[in-house]
């Protein structure tokens, strides 16, 4: 009768260990998981502040054959500043025009800001001079340093004649996250 104890009670002790480790190993399992859920997380949400589009390739047109485009540059540098690489063609030959942007704040791929600003050197604005064959280039840039890591924008582009302010050349609307 005692053996039948002491099996019993063996068994029943082994039995709980067994039980114990498996809790413990889908415990950890589970501990497991929910670190990797909380890592893919903090990756998504540092992932819009990582991700494209911080560049963009902006094309403007115009009557006829007019037609420009800005490399829209944002490096990834503490400096945050944005070049715009901006080349225009079939112009008015040796003429001035400058490059406007406009953003909206509310994300929708519909740009409906008016509220243009002339970009240049920094704060300075800057013309783009056409050649004899209307064709110009110029590298301009913006410094967005009190722009918040991560925010995005709709923004859209026009180039326009800086003797009467005519608009000769116009963007699509195109989204930008600030790096």
């Amino acid at each position: 009768m005692r053996n039948k104890i002491q099996n019993a009670v063996l068994v029943f002790v082994s039995f709980s260990i067994f039980s114990l480790s498996c809790q413990k190993q889908l415990g950890q399992k589970q501990l497991d998981q929910k670190s990797q859920e909380a890592e893919a997380s903090s990756v998504a949400s540092n992932a819009r502040a990582e991700n494209p589009p911080f560049n963009l390739e902006v094309i403007l047109r115009g009557d006829g054959n007019r037609f420009g485009l800005v490399k829209f540059r944002q490096d990834n540098d503490p400096a945050k500043i944005i070049t715009l690489d901006t080349w225009v063609r079939d112009l008015e030959p040796n003429h001035n025009y400058l490059l406007q942007r406009a953003v909206d704040n509310v994300v929708d791929g519909n740009c409906t800001s008016t509220n243009w600003l002339t970009l240049g050197k920094g704060l300075t604005a800057q013309s783009i001079l056409t050649d004899a064959n209307g064709t110009g280039r110029e590298e301009l840039w913006r410094d967005i340093s009190t722009v918040p890591t991560g925010s995005e924008f709709d923004i859209h582009f026009q180039v326009v004649d800086a003797v009467n302010g005519d608009v000769v050349l116009t963007s699509d609307c195109y989204q930008y996250i600030a790096r």
